[in-house]
């Protein structure tokens, strides 16, 4: 989170010691102000490790991986609109890679009921 401090300088009335005037202002005052934290865009580092392991069609999940570990890297350096890229670009490999995963998967079935039925 970001903090943000303004502090003001603030003196009772009068003279000070010299005889010269002291300021017009009371005791310091320092407020905070908070800032909202700018959401981190996600990575998909998980998704593209299960893929990569289990659905790997046409190495789509490896490539989701490294685009996934290109996203982390860039949170860490704080360039935010490349991650927010690369995270998208590895959000998408991974939504093709689940469905012909899951696409198989149903195929699969598919194939084993009909061939035992025959």
């Amino acid at each position: 989170k970001q903090r943000s401090s303004v502090s003001i300088n603030m003196q009772p009335y009068g003279r000070n010691g010299a005889g010269s005037p002291a300021t017009a202002f009371g005791p310091t005052i320092t407020s905070f102000v908070q800032l909202e934290p700018v959401p981190s865009p996600p990575d998909f580092v998980l998704w593209s490790f299960f893929n990569t392991l289990y659905g790997n069609f046409f190495c789509l999940g490896f490539v989701a991986l490294i685009f996934s570990i290109k996203a982390r890297d860039c949170k860490v350096l704080g360039d935010l609109e490349g991650a927010r890229q690369h995270g998208n670009r590895a959000k998408v490999l991974n939504i093709i890679c689940s469905v012909l995963l899951v696409l198989s998967v149903v195929a699969v079935i598919v194939i084993v009921i009909i061939a035992t039925t025959w």
